[in-house]
């Protein structure tokens, strides 16, 4: 049985689909993720969120990163496997879309019943008064103090920063809060080293709960808040496929592996999208 067959045929047999994606998802619209084939880190690991609470330093290289790259971020667009989800969806065959990614294409896609497990970049949050406003009005007000990074450019980075050749971020401006004046600005989303909100983890389960089955598409749940979901459907018995380049950490928990692009694999789904095309899958016991 070739991918496309078999990862059809699961979804046949499973109507009250939840999903969980992740960076894989999203490669296909030009932004980078963090792991190998293997699941190790291909680059260096996110800022954490103790170290941008507790240093100025590094908020100013963080923000200087991210001012330069929010166009790129801003400007993507749903790639195949987002709207081969979306489509799904509206065909009443999937229940809920958790993803662990922060960039809103599945949304941008026509994909509604998600939960945005990490937060959405498209919004800064007051650490002090919780206040909540637009990117792209704090990206005006970056851009306003600190015209020397406007016509820097970088290599495009998994967060929607760029890569920026230099150490020294000191001449950096990072507005404050308008409407305390004194709280700390981050993106509202979970930082690497931070907690999901205890109800967004409870949604999310209370959703997997109510599934027939789990299908995991581009993570290799390295990490602890994407893998628990995987661990939760195994001990509930509920069947488990995954479409992920190289390795996962729920490999041994899995019924079926479809190792390819997931923006690949989903577009050559049956429909209009065109032709069934072969791609390798291992059926796993």
């Amino acid at each position: 049985m070739d991918a496309v067959t078999a990862l059809q045929d699961f979804l046949e047999r499973h109507p009250r689909l939840f999903v969980l994606t992740g960076a894989g998802c999203s490669t296909g619209s030009g932004i980078p993720d963090y792991r190998d084939d293997a699941g190790e880190w291909k680059r260096k690991p996110p800022v954490r969120h103790q170290e941008f609470v507790g240093d100025g330093k590094v908020r100013a290289r963080y923000w200087a990163r991210s001012m330069v790259g929010w166009t790129h971020m801003r400007n993507a667009q749903p790639n195949a496997a987002h709207r081969a989800l979306a489509a799904i969806e509206r065909q009443g065959r999937l229940q809920t879309l958790l993803t662990q990614n922060v960039d809103g294409l599945h949304q941008k896609a026509g994909s509604r019943a998600v939960i945005d497990l990490h937060g959405r970049i498209a919004q800064v949050v007051c650490l002090a008064c919780a206040e909540r406003s637009e990117r792209e009005h704090f990206q005006q007000r970056l851009l306003a103090l600190n015209p020397q990074y406007a016509d820097l450019a970088g290599a495009h980075a998994p967060d929607g920063d760029a890569d920026l050749e230099r150490s020294d971020f000191s001449d950096f401006v990072v507005p404050g809060c308008e409407a305390c004046d004194v709280g700390v600005l981050k993106p509202d989303v979970v930082f690497f080293g931070a907690n999901v909100p205890p109800g967004r983890v409870t949604q999310s389960m209370e959703a997997l709960d109510a599934a027939d089955a789990l299908l995991i598409v581009g993570s290799s749940l390295m990490v602890w808040s994407g893998y628990r979901f995987a661990a939760r459907a195994a001990e509930r018995g509920l069947p488990i496929a995954a479409i992920n380049r190289g390795r996962t950490r729920a490999d041994s928990l899995l019924g079926l592996k479809v190792e390819a692009d997931c923006a690949e694999i989903l577009g050559r789904l049956p429909g209009p999208d065109g032709d069934v095309e072969s791609s390798r899958v291992a059926s796993c016991s």
